[in-house]
């Protein structure tokens, strides 16, 4: 004897479903960002550790531009956005800049490195003797890299509260050299 009730539900659940899986993007892209922890890095060629920093330069210029065509705000590293935009030749020339600009300032005393800055990127340089002229916690002068101009290289003053102010624009490693010290020097 067949069961009608049984019967009945067989008919009105499809024997062959066809399952369609969208890819999520943005949780690729995050993993692609994901760092293993780089809390002992003193330079940016020790905290390069996640997929983008390693996988074929092509995958991870496509992975980006996918993901940024669904989502304008993505996280990334500065070298990828300016070899994205055809603003620089390739992520081993975004390397060489961070790793010329670590060279001058592990030399130099009072520089630190951070090696957990945005989302990809390898980290910034904090240089510590600012702090000093703060009357208030704050945050000292701060030096990250750029996509937004072809020096690669911004600074922000040391300041307390409120907002950050302007970055200020370096000319590249031999501005940098050249105004060092006007740079460390900057008062909030």
């Amino acid at each position: 004897m067949i069961d009608s009730n049984a019967a009945r539900k067989r008919q009105t659940i499809p024997m062959h479903r066809g399952l369609h899986v969208e890819p999520l993007i943005g949780l690729e892209w995050s993993e692609a960002l994901e760092q293993p922890v780089a809390g002992e890095a003193t330079a940016p060629g020790e905290a390069r550790r996640a997929w983008v920093h390693r996988a074929p330069e092509a995958q991870v210029v496509a992975l980006y531009r996918a993901a940024s065509a669904a989502e304008r705000a993505l996280p990334a590293p500065w070298w990828l956005r300016a070899v994205a935009a055809g603003e620089l030749p390739s992520r081993r020339e975004g390397f060489a800049v961070e790793d010329r600009v670590a060279k001058l300032l592990n030399a130099r005393p009072g520089w630190v490195f951070v090696p957990w800055g945005v989302d990809g990127d390898a980290g910034y340089w904090e240089f510590m003797p600012s702090e000093r002229a703060l009357v208030e916690p704050g945050m000292p002068t701060t030096l990250a890299h750029t996509h937004r101009h072809p020096g690669w290289i911004d600074v922000v003053a040391v300041h307390a509260g409120g907002p950050a102010p302007a970055p200020i624009p370096v000319r590249g490693l031999p501005d940098l050299r050249a105004n060092l010290s006007r740079l460390e020097s900057l008062r909030p």
